[in-house]
């Protein structure tokens, strides 16, 4: 019988420039405290400790490791093994002006992938040691800008509630816009809804577009006629209430517009939660047909109006009119008489009431807002940035062409210009660049430092 013989070979690669030994042994002599060490290993004389007592923390470790420690191709290298001793690595000691190199490698280039400490640090200890190799590997991680872009931090910063207290009727009213909605018969698909901090009362106009002159048109004619001026109108961001004709309108009229920061609907919380009770009354009381939801509001603005709102402990109607609105069921039911009243005598007696249920108003508003503010602040963890301090942006982008899913979230760093008050900051990525009014919650701090930086 014929025994075959079969050839092994095995591949080798070369170390790319800069990491040959002899570059690698050059640098190594140059360090302070790697240098004297190698000298002496290759001699193979241990110095005693009364002869090293003045040198560095960093000698001396490596000193202390004597036994296993080894010249291999004129670089010195540390003999490691795994606590369960499967794996044994003979890792070369690397001079401090090297690490920067090895971790952009194993962390952020091919070889690591951007995965976390633990797995950058294993990838390490397979071939490289230096000392404190863990805290520099948790730090680079830290600064890593392409990590923290995509992770964002691991608690998000909240401020402290700033309360917003009113003390009339229509003296200050939030606006947003509802929808897109199914087409419905008479052709509209939105909702604009206009509501008084004070009273709670609410208005739901619904219209074709969310186009800037249509929302002006309903305002005026619709609410400002109605109700009276506002001494403050309140919106989101949107391009509609940011347009050029709605800031004309409200200037000329005297009306101060405000807005929210972006990203952060709580400022406009009122409305954006009674946005949402409108929609799950529409899923009530719409089934298989939804062109006729326009035609379900009326009555479900009537049912609100006359419902006792939680925070006033009263009803919308009752504190905008001074009486109860009459409801089918009291048509149904029926209800006792009113007292009759002379005229003079009435008209008295609806200002005195209005003057006393307004004051209760007035108290449950500061007293629900109090109780909100607390449970609020309880869970407030950032006391704000200060000028000139480098931070991330949550700023979440959609881009044409471009998954969501893979598009990070964070963005910077921006530098804080000017902090506007204990929870708004002005910020600014470069000094050419727009600035950015934005609410604290939407910031963390940039650990990031400049690359060149030994670590």
């Amino acid at each position: 019988m014929r025994e075959e013989v079969k050839q092994i070979r095995t591949i080798g690669t070369l170390p790319a420039a800069g990491w040959d030994p002899v570059t690698l042994r050059e640098e190594q002599l140059k360090d302070p405290d790697i240098g004297p060490i190698l000298r002496e290993v290759e001699n193979g004389q241990r110095p005693k400790w009364q002869d090293i007592v003045d040198r560095s923390p960093t000698y001396k470790s490596y000193w202390a490791q004597w036994k296993s420690l080894a010249v291999r191709n004129g670089v010195l290298e540390r003999n490691w093994e795994s606590a369960n001793r499967r794996c044994q690595v003979a890792q070369i000691i690397i001079p401090r002006s090297r690490v920067k190199d090895i971790l952009s490698e194993l962390h952020g280039g091919p070889s690591g992938g951007h995965f976390g400490v633990n797995k950058t640090l294993n990838k390490v200890r397979q071939r490289f040691y230096w000392l404190q190799a863990r805290t520099n590997i948790e730090k680079w991680c830290r600064q890593c800008d392409t990590c923290a872009a995509s992770q964002g931090p691991r608690t998000r910063n909240r401020g402290q509630m700033h309360q917003y207290n009113v003390g009339a009727p229509f003296e200050r009213v939030a606006i947003d816009i509802a929808g897109p909605f199914p087409r419905s018969n008479q052709g509209n698909r939105y909702l604009l809804i206009a509501m008084d901090y004070f009273t709670k009362w609410l208005e739901a106009y619904t219209i074709l577009n969310q186009e800037a002159s249509t929302i002006v048109e309903f305002l005026v004619a619709n609410f400002f006629c109605r109700f009276g001026i506002p001494r403050e109108l309140h919106s989101d961001q949107g391009r509609s209430f940011e347009s050029h004709l709605l800031q004309e309108v409200l200037q000329g009229l005297g009306v101060s517009k405000t807005r929210t920061t972006p990203l952060h609907p709580q400022s406009d919380g009122m409305v954006e939660r009674y946005v949402k009770t409108i929609e799950e009354h529409l899923r009530k009381v719409l089934a298989s047909h939804q062109r006729d939801w326009d035609g379900k509001l009326p009555l479900f603005l009537l049912a609100y109006r006359a419902s006792t709102h939680d925070t006033t402990g009263l009803t919308p109607a009752g504190l905008v009119f001074g009486r109860e609105l009459r409801l089918p069921c009291d048509l149904l039911f029926g209800v006792p008489p009113d007292k009759e009243l002379p005229t003079t005598d009435y008209a008295a007696d609806l200002v005195d009431h209005l003057h006393d249920i307004h004051d209760y108003a007035r108290r449950h508003l500061k007293l629900a807002s109090d109780r909100m503010k607390t449970w609020y602040d309880k869970l407030a963890n950032s006391a704000g940035y200060d000028d000139g301090d480098i931070v991330w942006l949550y700023r979440p982008t959609r881009k044409k062409g471009k998954s969501p899913k893979l598009q990070a979230s964070w963005e910077g760093p921006y530098k804080v210009v000017t902090r506007i008050n204990d929870v708004v900051h002005r910020i600014q990525m470069t000094p050419r660049s727009r600035m950015l009014v934005v609410h604290l919650d939407r910031l963390a701090p940039y650990h990031g430092a400049a690359r060149d930086e030994q670590p």
